[in-house]
């Protein structure tokens, strides 16, 4: 019988259309981390270790933190690809990288991201012991960038935004996307600011959830030119933490 090894790695290919960019015509970074969750839960899926299978203990990965550190975001009219390994692994949840490239092979930047199995009914953290097939997954395959470490959070913000949780913002766990939770930082920062930098390191810790109806308070601290904090608040209990690193968009 003929054994089937497990692919310890998936690329996907992407085209950045126009209608994909953001306003400096580049791929945004809630767009990035909407092809980071794709481009996971299509190696996931052909791993066995996706939805399907663990839909079938009452399961599903939920994304607990995201790390991206990037030399540049692909341009408009752009081909490029990510690729996607998973690190390691324990009962509660598995640590997955990737490196975004371009269509010449030239390395744009690399992500990692931690993901969490819940239980769907009590919302609490899964056991994956049963999900033995993780432990053939893993790729010796090394990420360049340092892990996350602890968010500070955010003790004076600049600025506070308000914003109720509605349908349009519901994924199919229920809750408010991830992508939304991005939009939502970056759109508290004045244009001009998100205008003239790029941001070339942004670690977000997802620390609970919010739901529809749910009325959200989006704060942001400058502690220097190259470093901002962000934060949160889901009905006065912190959700989400951020820390962003920026540089000039001609540097």
């Amino acid at each position: 019988m003929k054994i089937i090894q497990p692919q310890r790695e998936y690329t996907h290919s992407y085209y950045l259309t126009a209608a994909r960019c953001n306003a400096q015509s580049e791929l945004s970074v809630a767009k990035l981390a909407q092809q980071v969750i794709e481009t996971a839960t299509t190696h996931a899926n052909n791993l066995g270790v996706g939805y399907e299978r663990l839909i079938r203990d009452g399961y599903a990965w939920v994304l607990s933190r995201l790390t991206f550190e990037m030399a540049r975001y692909p341009h408009m009219h752009e081909h490029y690809t990510l690729t996607t390994w998973i690190e390691g692994f324990n009962r509660h949840f598995s640590e997955r990288n990737f490196v975004v490239a371009s269509e010449s092979g030239e390395t744009l930047g690399h992500v990692r991201s931690v993901w969490v199995a819940i239980d769907i009914a009590s919302r609490r953290p899964a056991n994956l012991d049963g999900i033995t097939n993780l432990a053939d997954s893993i790729s010796s395959r090394k990420c360049p960038i340092t892990p996350q470490s602890k968010l500070h959070p955010v003790s004076s913000p600049s600025t506070t935004c308000r914003y109720i949780f509605d349908a349009s913002d519901i994924d199919f766990n229920r809750h408010m996307n991830t992508m939304r939770y991005i939009d939502l930082m970056f759109d508290c920062m004045p244009v001009e600011t998100a205008s003239a930098q790029r941001p070339v390191r942004c670690d977000i810790h997802f620390l609970r959830e919010c739901r529809h109806g749910d009325l959200l308070d989006v704060g942001w601290e400058r502690r220097d030119d190259a470093l901002w904090l962000f934060a949160i608040a889901c009905e006065g209990h912190e959700a989400v933490r951020a820390s962003v690193e920026w540089r000039g968009a001609a540097e």
